[in-house]
């Protein structure tokens, strides 16, 4: 009996059946959603790209075909909940005087909605857990959000001042939002922002 003659053709590995290409682009979207669902859930660790294909309601070589690894998949998390290529514009976009302040609301914005909190909980704590998850954190906050935002605003020692801004930026996230240490937890969010805004704007922006 010749191949396919009486059942479907073999499927080569590695690769996604007709099957699943033929959700189409929104396939993507819910890989990507199931992701920082199960992130949420479950840890980095404990998260699995067939758990992920699973959740999606797709096949697990697909996920694989968009994504290759998990950590690519738990980049692009990170990269859905930051946005950047809307957030770094919006950022640049007005005075330089006030980049501190747009920077700290969009950063306690982002952590005070609900909707993009519990994926950034299950990231941060990953990253301190996991030097894999670390990692990725680390490259996209710096190099592609902070470091970016750093050398846009033509100040010298970008990389330098970008990790500064982000340790500020992190160890607010890890005290407010994971240990939940008081008074910080249950400050108001203008407030936090009002009295960090003036930091970040002399580690951005002042020469």
């Amino acid at each position: 009996m010749t191949p396919g003659a009486d059942g479907p053709a073999p499927r080569r590995r590695g690769r996604p059946s007709r099957a699943a290409h033929a959700e189409g682009p929104d396939a993507r979207t819910r890989i990507l959603e199931a992701a920082r669902a199960e992130f949420a859930v479950r840890g980095y660790d404990k998260t699995s790209m067939r758990g992920i294909a699973k959740a999606a309601g797709v096949d697990a070589a697909l996920v694989h075909h968009y994504f290759g690894t998990k950590d690519e998949v738990f980049a692009a998390a990170v990269e859905v909940s930051f946005e950047p290529a809307l957030v770094i514009p919006s950022i640049l976009g007005g005075p330089s005087a006030d980049v501190g302040e747009r920077l700290a609301r969009f950063f306690i914005g982002v952590w005070e909605n609900p909707a993009s909190r519990a994926p950034l909980l299950a990231m941060l704590r990953s990253a301190l857990t996991h030097e894999a998850a670390a990692k990725v954190l680390r490259e996209f906050v710096l190099r592609r959000l902070l470091e970016r935002i750093a050398a846009d605003l033509d100040v010298p020692d970008p990389a330098f001042r970008a990790e500064l801004a982000a340790s500020h930026m992190i160890g607010i996230a890890i005290l407010r939002y994971v240990i939940q240490a008081e008074p910080l937890a249950s400050a108001d969010p203008e407030r936090i922002i009002a009295m960090v805004a003036p930091t970040l704007q002399r580690y951005l922006a002042d020469g």
